[in-house]
């Protein structure tokens, strides 16, 4: 049978098969936040001809299965069949990567005063031709330049000699050998190549979100990072937070599931590199992953079981350098792998990588880390001591769980204002055009702006005789944030993503005080607060303020990062100095428990309204609201 697609390609599509997963065999994705479990309707295709079986519309209204919408991830087909995919379905593999100050990756690694040294490194040799007199095997002709270029105790795999004899010949014994340092006395050969046939050397730095996967493809030689990739992590499908992918690993026996799902997601997004930019797989010879505990522990099918289990104490916090091979990417079987190292169950590698890119652990002065993403993490501290702490947000600032919610790529609304007088909104729209969803940022100024004007309450719930735009939904009142040319797709915020989203920020207000409290410390002493996850420059400090999701500080101590977890990770690819920074601050940062401290769930329910149900806690919004 014949999957066809209007103004694409044809496709073999076997019986049974969903029409999800023949695209997405087939180098064709859908945006689907749930990984393809059916439960968040956004992998949207209209059937043309054919027949159809529809295990479950799920979130789909009538409208949209009267006009022929079915979700791919639970439609497969008896017949051939002819679809469309309209655009606000199609997964964009790249997007706006919050950056930030960093926009010049390489410079931002000069500013660290180190050069570059990166994870993989080479080496050009000339080695004497054997003769009778000189009869000593290739490997050990190559070991013994080696050690006379001080490079000693290198660790030759079985695959790297299998190849030395053909490699030497073939370059009249030169040639130029690739190779990692895991610590100061050991190397670990990669590959070696004839000098007329050396390739480049590309590296990978890797952010293993709940909600999200970036990667960046960076040229080893000089720091630049040529392309940026990011996706949904289909992990999705078996739970939205870590603790139900623990679950689903432990007692569902999906661990090899979970593995190889963040591998394929990966490995869409280095295939997509390599045949972008013409790349070998074997020039890829580094990566360096970032990630929570959990994501780390399931990347390299580690039973994450006790990360949830008192006294919650993870397999591994400092992790070896292993192999491409062993790590399932394709990249060079023998690559170096690093792994940032984590502190705590709750508390991963993505955020000793992104206090090295914020620079805190530097600063004699006290700042606030603060990494707003599904499982939000803060961080206080200086250059000699950092206490840290985790809690909850979920994944809706990263699109998951939002009826319109998506991460910030092209056509996501990324701020709102709603006119005073009017009452209408409007909206402004990554890479311009026709709105396809809303962003992290865009839900904050929505949240803030309905508050401002009285749509909303106190406590998020709609006002429907405040504006005409406050209507009657599937899921309950809605907001009318964008009036579409098609119905089903006017983008709106719901009853429930109000509620989702009012959790979030106080899960991550509530974190940031009682880290404060265990500190012993007050908000006067902040010098700097860092502000890190995926809304960039994008996120307006006011209505953040407003909302009640950071602390009541002026604006100017604000520093906003982006993802700093991808960003710290280039930084270890790039620098063996910095990656022995970045294990320095991890074995400095000490873990708070908030579940066993007290106090949270109180801290928690106060934050539940917008800002607080203490005014005094922010008193620039109780001043510019006259309360």
């Amino acid at each position: 049978m014949k999957l066809s697609i209007t103004g694409g390609k044809s496709f073999e599509i076997n019986a049974g098969a969903t029409i999800y997963e023949t695209l997405k065999a087939n180098g064709v994705f859908l945006v689907s936040p749930c990984g393809g479990k059916g439960t968040c309707g956004k992998c949207q295709v209209k059937v043309t001809s054919g027949s159809v079986a529809v295990k479950s519309y799920g979130k789909l209204g009538q409208q949209e299965r009267h006009n022929g919408i079915v979700p791919a991830c639970q439609t497969s087909t008896t017949s051939d069949l002819h679809i469309e995919i309209p655009e606000h379905s199609k997964l964009v593999l790249g997007g706006k990567i919050a950056v930030s100050i960093f926009k010049d990756t390489a410079a931002y690694l000069q500013s660290y005063g180190t050069g570059i040294d990166p994870l993989a490194k080479r080496v050009s040799l000339t080695l004497p031709p054997p003769s009778i007199q000189d009869n000593i095997g290739d490997l050990q002709r190559l070991t013994r330049s080696l050690d006379g270029m001080g490079i000693t105790n290198m660790r030759f795999s079985h695959e790297f000699v299998s190849t030395l004899m053909e490699t030497l010949r073939e370059g009249g014994f030169n040639a130029v050998v690739s190779y990692s340092k895991p610590n100061d006395t050991t190397f670990d050969a990669i590959s070696a190549y004839p000098h007329e046939q050396c390739k480049g050397r590309f590296g990978l730095a890797i952010d293993i979100g709940t909600t999200t996967v970036v990667v960046y493809l960076v040229d080893l030689s000089n720091g630049t990072v040529i392309d940026i990739g990011s996706t949904y992590n289909s992990q999705t499908k078996y739970g939205d937070d870590v603790i139900t992918r623990i679950v689903h690993a432990t007692e569902g026996g999906g661990l090899a599931d979970l593995r190889d799902t963040v591998a394929g997601d990966i490995n869409t997004i280095v295939d997509f590199f390599s045949s972008k930019h013409n790349i070998d797989r074997h020039e890829v010879e580094a990566a360096v992953i970032s990630g929570n505990t959990t994501m780390s522990h399931i990347f390299w099918g580690l039973n994450p079981a006790s990360i949830r289990e008192d006294p919650y104490i993870p397999t591994v916090n400092y992790y070896p350098i292993w192999r491409g091979a062993q790590a399932r990417l394709n990249i060079n079987p023998l690559a170096a792998v690093y792994t940032s190292p984590s502190v705590a169950s709750y508390v991963g590698g993505d955020i000793v990588t992104g206090i090295l890119a914020s620079k805190m652990h530097r600063s004699p002065g006290i700042s606030l880390f603060m990494d707003i993403g599904t499982n939000a993490e803060v961080a206080i501290g200086n250059d000699e001591w950092i206490m840290t702490a985790a809690c909850s947000a979920g994944p809706c600032f990263e699109g998951g769980g939002i009826k319109f919610g998506m991460r910030a790529t092209q056509g996501a609304i990324e701020s709102i204002k709603i006119d005073p007088a009017t009452l209408t909104p409007s909206v402004s729209v990554i890479g311009g055009g026709t709105p396809t969803g809303i962003c992290g940022s865009g839900m904050i100024d929505a949240i803030v702006e309905l508050y401002k004007t009285g749509i909303i309450n106190q406590k998020g719930v709609f006002n429907p005789a405040k504006s005409p735009l406050v209507r009657e939904g599937e899921d309950g009142l809605e907001f009318l944030i964008y009036k579409s040319d098609i119905p089903q797709r006017d983008i709106v915020l719901t009853t429930v993503d109000m509620e989702n989203l009012i959790r979030a920020k106080a899960a991550i207000f509530a974190g940031v005080s009682l880290l404060l409290r265990e500190a012993g410390l007050t908000l006067d002493v902040l010098e700097k607060v860092y502000v890190a996850g995926g809304f960039g420059n994008s996120l307006n400090v006011e209505k953040a303020v407003m909302l009640g999701m950071i602390p009541d500080l002026p604006p100017d101590k604000y520093i906003f990062l982006g993802n700093t977890s991808i960003i710290g990770a280039y930084l270890t690819l790039m620098s063996d100095t910095l990656r022995k920074d970045l294990e320095s601050i991890a074995s400095k940062m000490t873990y708070i428990e908030l579940s066993v401290v007290g106090g949270y769930m109180d801290e928690y329910m106060s934050a539940m309204f917008i800002p607080h149900t203490d005014l005094s806690k922010f008193p620039s919004v109780a001043a510019a609201l006259g309360l």
